[in-house]
């Protein structure tokens, strides 16, 4: 390995787990390491995080695949250029300024406390659920964090007083992890990107910047918010006492979004991401295209300060890898996530049964957050395989459902197609091993699916954005796809049309018996 070898670091903070991974010159990981860290449900439908436990799960991560990368002989003491990092979306929390500790847990993206303010909104605004969208591209919802911001700001006495006293910071995770990084209560900076700030429902996505109309309709200080930089910029130098120190922090992006660079996508282009939810972007170039069935506007990222933003159309699936838990940690028919496979494997269809995770309501394009978990069909001949089987069909089912959406909102001309004139689907996450998942997903669309070599696209993504910042690779290299795709597997759909339409008829129906089921009596 040459002495001067170059080294990019990449910080990926997911809602089960945090890993970090170093890339060398050509984009190759050569060390990582993953934790996973833990998950409280103090009621029904609420989720959170301990946002201490989340930095020192970034501690470790780190101090761990430097020694790897050491021992295997790398020079990344000295040849670490910069860090990217990447986190899970809209997940909220506000710490205190003075004391560095943060005044309530953090809440997270698939929690629904928030569902009684977002009636009580829809009700009080003019436009109801779709008052916002204009402006920041996204329907009220439990899902973003203006709304867990409100509960706060109600429901915890810590957060009001630090407010009204000028001691609280508002912030994402990615916030949140930049702030300590660079320094905390010594000079710690305060900022977000882009992409996850068009996640917070407070953003104006054509300006970019804080909606003062928004903050003073929700009632939301502006101080306590963070600057918004773009997704590849040199935001500053981490400070001492962390394993890479002195190292700049270069690159921001959401998941989806870092997935999006990751996966190369360009205007026309689609991926999906199978982690704890599903989140399929397609990418609409320098346009935000407003949705009229189901789908958010966003960012797909802005690379650099005076780089033009590129918009995407987003569907998210609140739940598609946590299904595979939920078999694994409260039924126990699998002992690992990767059991799965071998015992839908056993079985040739679902038998008629259907599954429906909505286990916290339904994301897009339904919307519906009264909406509960279904699993119907079931028949003295239904086996443990059956239900394997239906929980991965569930999952393609609900990404079917989205790139529905996104073709009649795109239309003819917002799509890229093969030869063949087929429009591909770009897929990457950890479920993503699984090749009858991923046969299952061509099947039930139609059309190919095109998992890459690396499925952790992303780290990459926010590596990418990190060493474009500091001139490790051009935008040119890291979009040109050619090379990458020698080693990718395509999966062709395998049934007929009509065998798919009457499967995606039943679908339907089971997912139409999930609705208005929140309020059944324990």
């Amino acid at each position: 390995m040459s002495k001067d070898a170059v080294f990019i670091g990449s910080i990926d903070q997911g809602t089960t787990s945090t890993r970090f991974i170093i890339y060398d010159q050509s984009a190759y990981a050569i060390a990582s390491h993953q934790i996973e860290f833990t998950q409280f449900y103090p009621k029904a439908g609420w989720v959170e995080h301990d946002p201490m436990e989340i930095l020192e799960s970034v501690r470790i991560c780190a101090a761990k695949a430097l020694d790897k990368a050491t021992a295997d002989g790398h020079n990344v003491d000295n040849g670490l250029k910069a860090i990217g990092l990447t986190n899970q979306r809209e997940t909220t929390l506000v710490w205190s300024k003075s004391t560095g500790c943060p005044l309530y847990n953090a809440i997270v993206w698939m929690d629904v406390r928030t569902s009684s303010i977002c009636r009580k909104l829809e009700k009080e605004l003019a436009g109801g659920r779709t008052h916002f969208v204009e402006t920041c591209g996204l329907p009220i919802s439990t899902y973003f964090s203006a709304l867990k911001l409100l509960w706060l700001l109600e429901n915890v006495d810590a957060v009001k007083v630090a407010v009204k006293s000028g001691d609280a910071l508002f912030g994402t995770i990615d916030t949140w992890l930049i702030w300590n990084l660079t320094g905390g209560l010594n000079g710690g900076l305060h900022v977000t990107d882009v992409s996850n700030a068009s996640r917070t429902m407070l953003m104006n996505i054509k300006t970019l910047d804080w909606d003062k109309p928004t903050l003073e309709t929700l009632g939301i200080p502006i101080e306590i918010l963070p600057k918004i930089v773009s997704n590849s910029e040199i935001i500053g130098d981490i400070a001492k006492g962390w394993p890479i120190a002195g190292v700049p922090i270069a690159g921001c992006l959401g998941d989806q979004h870092a997935a999006m660079v990751g996966q190369a996508c360009r205007k026309g282009e689609a991926k999906s991401t199978y982690g704890t939810g599903a989140f399929i972007l397609l990418n609409t170039g320098e346009e935000a295209i407003q949705s009229t069935h189901g789908l958010l506007s966003t960012l797909a990222y802005k690379l650099g300060p005076e780089a033009p933003a590129n918009y995407a159309l987003e569907g998210s699936i609140a739940i598609a890898g946590a299904a595979v838990q939920w078999l694994r940690d409260s039924l126990g028919i699998i002992s690992s996530a990767s059991e799965i496979e071998e015992l839908a494997l056993q079985v040739e269809s679902t038998g008629g049964v259907y599954f429906v995770p909505a286990f916290n309501g339904l994301f897009a394009p339904w919307w519906r957050d009264d909406a509960r978990g279904v699993c119907i069909g079931i028949t003295r001949f239904t086996n443990k395989s059956h239900i394997a089987r239906a929980v991965l069909e569930s999952m393609c089912f609900q990404v079917k459902d989205v790139l529905d959406s996104m073709h009649k909102d795109a239309g003819e001309k917002g799509e890229v197609k093969n030869e063949k004139g087929e429009f591909l689907l770009r897929v990457d996450g950890g479920a993503t091993v699984n090749n009858l998942l991923m046969q299952i997903q061509a099947d039930v669309l139609g059309s190919p699916v095109v998992r890459p070599s690396d499925i952790e696209t992303t780290a990459l993504g926010a590596a990418y954005a990190a060493g474009l910042a500091v001139g490790v690779w051009t935008e040119e290299e890291i979009f040109a796809s050619g090379e990458k795709c020698k080693s990718d597997t395509t999966f062709h759909p395998m049934i007929d049309e009509q065998l798919r339409k009457k499967k995606v008829d039943s679908w339907c129906k089971a997912v139409s018996r999930t609705f208005d089921l929140a309020d059944l009596s324990l």
